[in-house]
C-alpha cells in the first residue's frame, strides 16, 4: 500500500502556486498534522490517567463488586447459524472497541511511511534502531526473570511504549525537549507500535481456524482489488472491514490486527492531483451541482488518512483509550496482592524491563548507531536528552495492558502484571522527566555532542 502511494508522488505533489515556498509546504504537510497529533495525544494521556485512577479507586472501594459485575456482563451477537459471539463487556472493549484505536495507529503508520519521517530511510534509521533496542532489551530482561516459569509468555509486555503518556510528558516539559527530539520520540514510538503489532499477530494467537483464515485472506484480496479499481467510498470499506473483523475474530488471530490492516489500505496522499480548484462563481446564486463539485474538490485535496485521523483521533484519545483504561486498570491493591506482586518474577521483570531495559536499550542502540557512523543525532540532541527520552519510552501503559490480557489466563498473574505496568510506567515517567528537565534547554547546544 505504501509503495502504491509512493509511486504517485509527483502526481499528487501540490502545485507551486498553491503555497509560497517550501517552508509553508512543509508546515502544511508535516508540521500541522504533527501539532494536532501531539495535542490529542497529550490531552488524551491526561484523560486516560484520570480513567485509570477512577478504575483503581473503584476496584478498591466498597463498590468493587459493581465494577467487576459491569465488566463481566455479557453481550451476544448472532448472525443466523453462521456466527455466534457471546463475550463479556471487557472482551468487547478489548477485542472490538480497541480496533478503532489500532485503526488510528495504522493511519499514523501509513502516513509516516508515505509522507512522514519513515518515508526517508536516513531520517528514520536512528529512531528505528533506538526502537529496536527499546524492544529487544526489555524483552530479554523480562525473559531472564521468567524463563521456564508461569509468566514466561509475558515477554512482549515491556516492549511497548504508550505514545499518549510519552507525548504528554515531553509536552509538559516545554522547550526542554526540542521539536527534533519530539519527532525522534514520535517516530520511535510508531516503530515500537509496528513491532508490538507484529508480536501480537505472530505470537499471541489462539488456535487457528483454517476456514475462517481463508475467509480473511479472501477479504484481503477483495480490499486489494478495491484499491486497484480506485474505489474509495468509505461506507463500503466500513462494511468490508466489519466482515474482516468477524472473520479474523473467528480465525483465532487477534481481531485488532484488522484495524492496522485497514489503516494501511487507506490512501495517505490526496486523491486529486495538480488540477486547479474551480472556485464558485461570484454570482448571487450558485447551482447545487457546482457547490457539490467544489466541496468534493476541496475534500479530495486532503488525504483520506488525514481526514479519518482528524475525525477519529479525538474519539480514540478522549473516549476509547480512557474506556480501555477504565476496564483494565482496576486492580485490587490489598496488602496481600502488593506483597505477592513485589515477590513475583512477572512484576519484577516488567518493572526492570520498562524502567531499566527501555532506557538502556534506547540509549545504547542509539549510541552504537552514532558510534559506528550509521546515523547522526538530531539537531539539538545531547546524550542526556537521549537517555531521558529512553526513560520516557518506558511508559508502556496501553499496549502493555493489552498484551497482558493476551499473554495470561490466570487472574493472579494478570493482576501482578498490571501492578508492574502501573508502577513501572509511573517510575519511568518520573525518571525520564527528571533527566530531561535537568538537561540543557533545547537550542543551547545545536551540535548534539
Amino acid at each position: 500500500m505504501a509503495s502504491e502511494d509512493t509511486d504517485r508522488t509527483d502526481a499528487y505533489e501540490p502545485s507551486p502556486l498553491t503555497w509560497i515556498g517550501s517552508d509553508r509546504r512543509l508546515a502544511r504537510r508535516i508540521g500541522r498534522p504533527m501539532l494536532r497529533f501531539f495535542h490529542y495525544q497529550a490531552g488524551g494521556g491526561i484523560v486516560m490517567l484520570v480513567a485509570a485512577a477512577v478504575a483503581l479507586v473503584w476496584a478498591n472501594s466498597p463498590w468493587r463488586d459493581s465494577y467487576h459485575a459491569l465488566l463481566d456482563s455479557h453481550t451476544r451477537l448472532e448472525i443466523g447459524s453462521l456466527l455466534v459471539i457471546d463475550e463479556p463487556l471487557e472482551e468487547w472493549i478489548n477485542n472490538a472497541l480497541m480496533v478503532v484505536f489500532f485503526f488510528v495507529v495504522g493511519l499514523e503508520i501509513k502516513r509516516e511511511l508515505v509522507v512522514g519521517e519513515l518515508r526517508r530511510p536516513a531520517a528514520a534509521a536512528l529512531p528505528a534502531i533506538a526502537a529496536l533496542g527499546g524492544m529487544v532489551v526489555p524483552a530479554a530482561i523480562y525473559a531472564a526473570f521468567n524463563a521456564g516459569g508461569a509468566g514466561a509468555d509475558g515477554w512482549g509486555i515491556p516492549m511497548a511504549t504508550d505514545i499518549a503518556f510519552a507525548v504528554g510528558v515531553v509536552t509538559l516539559l516545554g522547550n526542554r525537549v526540542s521539536s527534533s527530539l519530539k519527532v525522534f520520540l514520535l517516530t520511535l514510538a510508531i516503530v515500537d507500535d509496528i513491532g508490538a503489532i507484529a508480536v501480537i499477530a505472530i505470537f499471541y494467537t489462539s488456535d487457528i481456524s483454517l476456514g475462517w483464515l481463508a475467509v480473511s485472506a479472501g477479504i484481503v484480496v477483495l480490499l486489494v482489488l478495491m484499491r486497484l479499481a480506485r474505489l474509495w467510498y468509505t461506507p463500503v470499506y466500513f462494511v468490508v472491514g466489519t466482515a474482516f473483523w468477524l472473520a479474523l475474530f473467528e480465525s483465532g488471530i487477534h481481531a485488532t490486527i484488522v484495524g492496522v490492516a485497514m489503516g494501511m489500505f487507506t490512501p495517505a496522499r490526496p486523491l486529486m492531483g495538480r488540477t486547479w480548484l474551480n472556485p464558485l462563481a461570484p454570482e448571487a446564486s450558485v447551482s447545487a451541482a457546482a457547490a457539490r463539485r467544489t466541496l468534493f474538490e476541496v475534500r479530495e485535496r486532503v488525504a483520506v488518512t488525514d481526514r479519518l485521523g482528524d475525525i477519529l483521533r479525538p474519539w480514540t484519545s478522549f473516549v476509547i483509550v480512557p474506556v480501555f483504561a477504565l476496564a483494565n486498570a482496576g486492580v485490587e491493591l490489598s496488602s496481600d496482592a502488593l506483597s505477592a506482586a513485589v515477590r513475583s518474577p512477572v512484576t519484577i521483570g516488567i518493572v526492570v524491563g520498562l524502567v531499566v531495559g527501555k532506557l538502556a536499550g534506547v540509549a545504547s542502540f542509539t549510541w552504537l548507531a552514532v558510534r559506528l557512523g550509521l546515523c547522526e543525532l538530531p539537531t539539538g540532541a545531547t546524550w542526556p536528552k537521549i537517555v531521558g527520552l529512553g526513560g520516557v519510552a518506558g511508559i508502556g501503559f496501553t499496549v502493555s495492558l493489552f498484551i497482558t490480557n493476551l499473554a495470561f489466563e490466570s487472574d493472579a498473574i494478570i493482576d501482578e502484571a498490571k501492578i508492574g505496568i502501573l508502577g513501572a510506567s509511573t517510575i519511568a515517567a518520573l525518571i525520564g522527566a527528571a533527566i530531561l528537565r535537568g538537561s540543557q534547554p533545547a537550542g543551547l547546544d545545536e551540535t548534539g555532542r
